[in-house]
């Protein structure tokens, strides 16, 4: 039809515009079942439409970040930070010249798998389910979109492409679980795999800064004492000069994310030209991490995170957070044990094949932290309507 452009036109410009170390959709190792292709989407921006449209990505919208979401709209939620990964991520994988659309479905999957209560309620879960193979969230997102999202007849999960279900898998380090067997463990991760680990690090420093601030966990004379932040800061005063101390701390967010993707970009092409890589298959000899940051950058970065945690991450709101997380958790895992048939219907079917354990593990993982909570409430205080 003239006037529309076809998948096949889309995947040859994608293929013009990708270097030789990217990966194109069109050499995709394909999906579990056989499907159709769409005549107007690359196999990969399939995946991302499907990743967007999944019940589990809609209740990120509802999982904690750093700060329990019911403490203002103000704060980042899984989801919002999912799509804050997946900004940078597709802006820098330009630069690199891998894939975006590819970048962009993993970003916005990467998260999938994380409990109620951030980290804290994957902490609990794990804890629990330490007899019964673990729960890590990494493993558990790509069991969603292996195994619990239902969308088509037929079939368990999303049918997603190898690419992207390996990517899940690998993109952040070390690789666990028993799964990691199947999607070729001799292999190193795609580049796109490993670019969404970096900048889900560049999104949480960023935002995470921006929350501390404006839940005042974090003091800003403590912080611009940073390296890092003082560089920043420098650099935002010299752009614009008598702004308010609110804008130049938003300024100073911004001035970050370009600080950190500049020297992931410079560093990750000189290590790209010493490894002398030029194709997917030099991509996947590589055991160790092909991208990141300079040396000078990763001592900065490293500061950063170490006063987060010591500020922030650690503090004692974050911890009364992290105890009502426990309480939660720990109840209702503990209810659904003694008693399944307090979960819904399809869960009880899924306890037969999948296990109990697993099965509660699963229920309570898809949990928003508003959910959570009205499910303890209807549990263990019957008069609470």
């Amino acid at each position: 039809m003239e006037g529309v452009i076809t998948r096949e036109q889309v995947e040859e410009r994608e293929a013009e515009q990708l270097f030789g170390y990217g990966m194109k959709s069109r050499m995709s190792r394909g999906r579990k079942l056989p499907h159709s292709l769409d005549p107007w989407r690359t196999d990969f921006q399939r995946d991302r439409d499907r990743i967007i449209h999944c019940s589990a990505f809609r209740r990120l919208d509802n999982k904690t970040q750093v700060f329990v979401s019911p403490k203002g709209g103000h704060f980042r939620t899984r989801l919002t930070h999912s799509l804050e990964v997946a900004q940078i991520a597709r802006s820098v994988a330009r630069r690199l010249g891998l894939n975006e659309d590819l970048c962009e479905a993993v970003a916005l999957a990467h998260d999938l798998g994380h409990t109620p209560f951030g980290h804290s309620g994957g902490d609990v879960l794990g804890r629990l389910m330490e007899e019964f193979g673990g729960f890590e969230h990494n493993l558990q997102s790509l069991r969603i979109v292996d195994h619990l999202e239902i969308h088509y007849p037929g079939c368990r999960g999303l049918n997603l492409t190898y690419e992207v279900r390996e990517s899940i898998l690998k993109h952040n380090r070390p690789f666990r679980g028993e799964n990691f067997a199947n999607y070729h463990a001799e292999e190193g991760p795609l580049l796109e795999a490993q670019l969404v680990d970096l900048c889900d690090g560049i999104a949480y420093n960023s935002h995470d800064i921006d929350d501390g601030l404006q839940s005042g966990l974090l003091i800003a004379d403590e912080l611009n004492e940073l390296a890092i932040m003082k560089v920043i800061r420098g650099r935002v005063r010299e752009k614009w000069q008598g702004i308010s101390d609110r804008m130049e701390q938003k300024k100073c967010i911004g001035e970050l994310i370009d600080y950190l993707s500049a020297d992931l970009v410079t560093f990750s092409i000189k290590r790209i030209h010493e490894l002398q890589i030029k194709t997917i298959d030099d991509v996947r000899r590589q055991q160790d991490a092909v991208l990141g940051f300079s040396e000078k950058v990763r001592s900065e970065d490293e500061e950063l995170r170490t006063f987060l945690y010591e500020k922030l991450y650690t503090h004692y709101r974050v911890h009364q957070m992290r105890n009502r997380a426990r309480v939660f958790i720990e109840g209702l895992f503990q209810e659904y044990i003694a008693n399944p048939r307090l979960m819904p219907p399809r869960y009880q079917e899924w306890a037969k094949e999948d296990g109990l354990e697993r099965t509660v593990a699963d229920y309570i993982a898809g949990m928003t932290d508003g959910y959570a909570q009205t499910e303890y409430r209807r549990l263990f205080n019957p008069f609470d309507h």
